[in-house]
Formats: C-alpha cells, sequence, structure tokens
C-alpha cells in the first residue's frame, strides 16, 4: 500500500479550509449580543411598549427569555425549571398572553443538532492547529535543522537521469581516463569481471595538484556510467559534538546501498583522513571515530552492492596508511599539470561555445601557457571572453588572449598608477637588464614580451617563452638562468650606480634555487651530490609544507651557507659582465620601452640587431630608440636569422619598489617551484 505524504498543496487547502470556518466562528461570535438584564426589568419594558402600542416579540426557549423591542434593541435574561410565562404576565403586567396585537410569543424548541454543530465545529479548529503544528514540527526535522539532524548526511546527490558530464568534456588527463574506464565498465556489466574471477577496486584515490581536474573526472565517471552520483566533502563529517561524523558516514553508506550501483566522492579527504594518533585529541578524537567507522564501512559492506567510493587529495603524504591499503583505497590514479598537447585539448574543449577569431591560433596559446592546469585554461579562456565582451567585439582575437592571460598570471594593468619619471626608468632598466640578460645566455628561454605596466603587485615583468616543457634542470641551466633572474638588479647597479628593493623578490628566490641546487640537487662541487636537510609535512607535488629537519652540523650549515653565496655572485657578476658588454643596447632598448611601455619578442630582437651609430653617447641612443621606424637592413637581418619558436611561460617580474608574487619565471624555473 503506498504511504499518504501529505503534500504543501495539500497543507494549504487545509489551511484554507480551517481558516475560513475560524472566520465564520468568529463572525457569528460577534454578532449582536443580546443585553443581559434581571427579570422584572424585562417585564418592566414590555409593560412600557405595551402602554404605547408597540408590539414586542417575546422568545422563549428552556433556560432564557429574550425581549426583542424592535430598531435592534434585545434584552435577555434567565428562567429556570417550572418557569410559566402565561403567570408571570398576568400577575406582573397585565398583559395579555394570547392576544398577538399586543404582544407575539415564540418558543423554541431545544435542538441537538445545533448544540452537537457548535462542539464539533470546536473540535474542527482544535483539530486543525495541532495537525498544522505537528506537520510544521516534522517538517523542521526533515529540513537540515542543526537540532534534530546532526547525524543525518548532507551528500548531494546527482540523478543518473539528470544531463551529466561525459569523458568528451575532460581532456589533457589521457592516461586518467584510461585508469578509469575500467571503473565505468565494471558498472555497466559488472559480469564481464565476475566471469574471470576479477575484482574491480573498492576505491579510487585521485591525488594530484588543485585544479587539475580531479572532481570534474570523478563526475565523469559517473556520467559515463549512468549511475547517482553521492557528492560530499571531508569537512563535512567533521563536527564538535562526538560521534556526529560516524553516524554521518554510516548514513551515507546506507543511501548508496540504497541507491547501487552508484559512486561516492569525498573531496578533500584528508580532512577526515589523516593518520590517526596525530592530533590533540588522541585516540578518541572526534576525527579518528570518523575515519575508523569510515575503514569499517569501505571494507566492511558486501562486495555485490557495487558501491565504488572516489576521492581527491592533494596530500595524500598525510593520509592513514590503513585508509591505502588493498581493499580500501587501493588504486592511486594522478592527475599532473597537463604538458602541450594536453594544454591543446583543454583549451579545445572550453573554446567550443566561444566565438574565436580566425587569427587564432590554440596552439600558440599552449605553447606559453606552461605550468597551467585546466582550470587555469578555463579561466584564461573565460577572462578573454569577458574582455571581448567590455571592449564590445563579437569574436575573441589573439590580442584579447594574450591580455588575459597576462591579467590571469600577473592580474589587471594598474595604468592609473600614478609613478615619477624616475621610477619609471628605473622599472624599464631593471626589466630590459632582464630581457638582455636571457637574450645573450644560451640556456636561457627566448624573450616573449618586456612590459613596465604596473600589474597586481608588480612594477613590471618579462616574460620568457620556452621551447620544451621540461622536467629535468641541468646545472648550467640553472646558472643562466639565476644569471637572468639578478639581470634587473644588476643593471639597476650599472645605470643608476644604487640598486633599490625593486629587486627583492628576484634575490629571494635566486637565494631559494641557489639553496636547493647545494642541499638538494647535489649541485655543489664543494660538498657534493649529498642531501642537507629534511622536510617535513611537504604537500603534495613540491608545494612547501613545514619546516627543515637538519642533518648535518653547524660547520656544514657555514660551508652550505659560503657555496650559496658563492653561486648567487658568480650569476650576478656573469649578469654584470654582459649588460657592461652590452650597455649601448640596454640604453637604446631600456628608452624604447619607456616610450612604449610594452615590446614584444620580435620587436626587443630587431632593437637588439639594430646597428649602432658611431657616436654611442646615451643622447643618440636615446634620439635613436624614440625613432617611429628602423633602419631596412635591421628587419632584412632579422629576417634572416628568424626567431625561436615560444612554448611555456616565464616571467621575472619586480619593476619598481614592489614585491609580489609574480616572479612566475621562477615559478616554473624547476620541477619542485610549481604555480
Amino acid at each position: 500500500m503506498p504511504k499518504f505524504r501529505m503534500t504543501r498543496g495539500l497543507v494549504v487547502l487545509f489551511a484554507a479550509v480551517a481558516l475560513v470556518l475560524i472566520l465564520i466562528t468568529v463572525g457569528l461570535q460577534l454578532r449582536a449580543q443580546p443585553q443581559q438584564v434581571d427579570l422584572s426589568t424585562l417585564l418592566s419594558d414590555v409593560k412600557a411598549d405595551v402602554a404605547v402600542h408597540h408590539v414586542d416579540t417575546l422568545t422563549i426557549d428552556s433556560s432564557t427569555l429574550t425581549l426583542d423591542r424592535g430598531h435592534g434593541v434585545v434584552v435577555q435574561t434567565g428562567i429556570g425549571p417550572g418557569f410559566s410565562l402565561a403567570d408571570t404576565l398576568k400577575r406582573d403586567t397585565g398583559v395579555p398572553y394570547n392576544d398577538p396585537h399586543v404582544l407575539k410569543v415564540a418558543y423554541v424548541q431545544p435542538g441537538v443538532w445545533s448544540s452537537a454543530g457548535s462542539y464539533l465545529i470546536s473540535l474542527l479548529l482544535i483539530c486543525t492547529g495541532v495537525g498544522l503544528l505537528f506537520y510544521f514540527v516534522r517538517r523542521g526535522q526533515g529540513m537540515n535543522n542543526p537540532a534534530t539532524s546532526f547525524g543525518k548526511s548532507r551528500a548531494r546527490m546527482f540523478a543518473e537521469d539528470k544531463p551529466s558530464t561525459t569523458f568528451s568534456e575532460v581532456a589533457g588527463v589521457d592516461e586518467a581516463k584510461q585508469e578509469l574506464e575500467e571503473i565505468v565498465e565494471f558498472l555497466k556489466f559488472p559480469q564481464k569481471f565476475a566471469a574471470v574471477g576479477a575484482r574491480i577496486p573498492k576505491g579510487v584515490l585521485l591525488v594530484g595538484p588543485p585544479g587539475t581536474g580531479k572532481t570534474l573526472i570523478s563526475r565523469a565517471v559517473a556520467g559515463e556510467a549512468g549511475v547517482p552520483f553521492f557528492s560530499i566533502s571531508g569537512s563535512e563529517f567533521v563536527e564538535m559534538f562526538v560521534g556526529v561524523g560516524a553516524s554521518r558516514m554510516r548514513d551515507l553508506f546506507e543511501q548508496a546501498k540504497k541507491a547501487a550501483p552508484c559512486i561516492i566522492f569525498v573531496d578533500e579527504i584528508d580532512a577526515v583522513g589523516r593518520q590517526r594518533g596525530a592530533g590533540f585529541g588522541g585516540s578518541h578524537d572526534e576525527r579518528e571515530q570518523t575515519l575508523n567507522q569510515m575503514l569499517v564501512e569501505m571494507d566492511g559492506f558486501d562486495s555485490n552492492t557495487n558501491v565504488i567510493v572516489m576521492a581527491a587529495t592533494n596530500r595524500p603524504d598525510v593520509l592513514d596508511p590503513a585508509l591505502l591499503r588493498p581493499g580500501r583505497f587501493d588504486r592511486q590514479v594522478t592527475l599532473d599539470r597537463p604538458d602541450i598537447r594536453g594544454r591543446i585539448s583543454i583549451l579545445r574543449v572550453h573554446a567550443r561555445n566561444k566565438p574565436l577569431d580566425k587569427t587564432v591560433d590554440l596552439e600558440v596559446i599552449g605553447r606559453q601557457t606552461a605550468g597551467f592546469s585546466g582550470a587555469d585554461l578555463q579561466n584564461l579562456l573565460n577572462e578573454a571572453a569577458i574582455l571581448t565582451a567590455r571592449f564590445g567585439d563579437h569574436t575573441i582575437t589573439m590580442s584579447t588572449l594574450e591580455e588575459a592571460m597576462d591579467r590571469v598570471v600577473a592580474g589587471p594593468a594598474r595604468k592609473s598608477r600614478v609613478i615619477s619619471e624616475r621610477e619609471k626608468a628605473i622599472t624599464a632598466y631593471h626589466e630590459v637588464g632582464h630581457a638582455l640578460v636571457a637574450h645573450l645566455l644560451p640556456k636561457c628561454d627566448p624573450v616573449h614580451k618586456v612590459s613596465i605596466i604596473s600589474r597586481g603587485q608588480m612594477g613590471g615583468y618579462t616574460r620568457l617563452v620556452s621551447d620544451e616543457d621540461r622536467s629535468l634542470w641541468s646545472k648550467s641551466q640553472f646558472r643562466d638562468f639565476l644569471a637572468f633572474a639578478l639581470g634587473g638588479h644588476a643593471a639597476e647597479k650599472i645605470t643608476f650606480g644604487e640598486v633599490t628593493t625593486g629587486a627583492s623578490n628576484d634575490i629571494e628566490r635566486v637565494t631559494s634555487i641557489a639553496r636547493k641546487m647545494v642541499s638538494d640537487y647535489g649541485m655543489s662541487e664543494r660538498l657534493g651530490p649529498v642531501q642537507l636537510g629534511k622536510r617535513e609535512g611537504g604537500g603534495y607535488l613540491g608545494a612547501d609544507g613545514g619546516g627543515e629537519t637538519r642533518n648535518y652540523s653547524e660547520e656544514t650549515a657555514r660551508e652550505i651557507d659560503e657555496e650559496v653565496r658563492d653561486i648567487v655572485l658568480r650569476a650576478l657578476d656573469t649578469a654584470e659582465s654582459l649588460l657592461r658588454e652590452h650597455h649601448e643596447r640596454l640604453i637604446l632598448i631600456s628608452e624604447r620601452l619607456i616610450k612604449k611601455e610594452i615590446l614584444e619578442g620580435r620587436e626587443f630582437a630587431e632593437l637588439f640587431e639594430m646597428p649602432l651609430p658611431e657616436d654611442s653617447e646615451p643622447a643618440t641612443l636615446a634620439a635613436l630608440a624614440s625613432a617611429e621606424s628602423m633602419p631596412s637592413a635591421t628587419r632584412t637581418a632579422i629576417g634572416e636569422r628568424g626567431l625561436p619558436p615560444g612554448l611555456g611561460v616565464n616571467l621575472s617580474a619586480e619593476g619598481g619598489p614592489m614585491t609580489g608574487p609574480i616572479g612566475a619565471s621562477m615559478d616554473h624555473a624547476e620541477p619542485d617551484e610549481t604555480r
């Protein structure tokens, strides 16, 4: 028999009927009530009206005597058992009892239904109030009421019949897709695996940096398999009340068993799956109770329920070993940042519904976005679409994509920022110092853009492009890169005779890389291939974690500091010597940058190849930089030499006195320094 469920429409109808009854009852009660008087007063009124020949109406029932004197004047009095109206009228008033021309008399027989109806109406009103109160109490319990639903799971369920994500919307992670296709096939055809005695993994752990598509690919698995998908965050299991997290975990798996086959997805599982015994609450910590319940549920439910648990984290190093053992999360799928092919595929996926201009080449954008995650690339195209709408255009152009890339990496341009001419000149020479050193050193990437327009926390930036995706760095590449990073510092020192705070972030990152060369990479000839110091609590894929444990002596620490200083000073000497040798080029290109504020890579190369006049005085070079055109011989030389193709994004920021996170050249300088 189907269970009756009171819908919202029925409740509204029921409440409306009850309200009408209440209004009718109140209206009846508010009618004109007779004035209560004693019997002698009522008889005096009858006698007075009869004397003036006014015919009244006298109504008598079992307990009351009512006199209607007309014009809305009604008086009433009570009577007892054995009351005789005829005797009373004859004795007290002398009014004839049976003459209707003098006094009209009406008798009301006692009615059973009239009194019962009043009782029924009162009973109905009481039942209505109780029913509405009961309904709203039950409804409050059904809605995530903190007082009554602590132990209920807060997982959001996505039904299989709704539009869902598929593998066609996931790009750049081909290996992960291949691994998860087995999960889809198991959910669709479990008999195929059971026939050969195979057991599909009960749990799949997705690990990788933020923005690489862990949640997206898990939804794609549910969409391809066509099964319900339960999504919940690990932090939603944690409450201040003991036992709430474990209760929610039990309720989640109970819901999943009822909807099987299905997928449970727990995002940021490290919030509840951290190694036990590491908290301040000891073994009875609420988080550990929740983890214990999860371990029991994953290893305890029937293998034929077809419930697969998927989870995502970027901190697999902190998870409890019992959670990662076979039988629970026994398969790990790593989603890394995409390579050149993956970036191009991701850009094509997100560009499907965007009007791109014919000049847009997504392969070029893919080459310039090394280190970008899938979320970064999606944000890049979205920013380009927003800028297109802001400019009033109908298609997204290549220049708009370039501007969007600058906004994503460095922030919006701060063209309204007022700076002095001297500070603008310092910024220009600083950035050209970076660019010149990079152009002159063989192991540095080609210059893509130089700008002195302030963005975010930067006064200016130099962007390099790489001709390949790198996962390994050599010692010579590090040396050239450190010289490039100190080029701005050297340019300020050579040109103005002093340095500014604009290179503070450059120096910080150079020192960090030099120390890693000595302590982590074994690139010091003096100390040899020895790991010095152990990092603890590090995040996933090179993110900085906790402190460092020293496993070396004070004497070795002194040698490390000296070796780091030697590496940095050698890089600074290299940058200074190159800039002194090409001082005229430094002045020429810097003066052009002061005028134009932005130099593209081709224009920078043309200025570098431009023949210098015999008179190379600064004033002459500044005048040459202000020229609107270049000699044709220079353009011919550039055409014959050609420019290397560009890949990747390397930024060295910090023109001006501001410091900030955008030395993105450092962000992609080495495999362990990711965005």
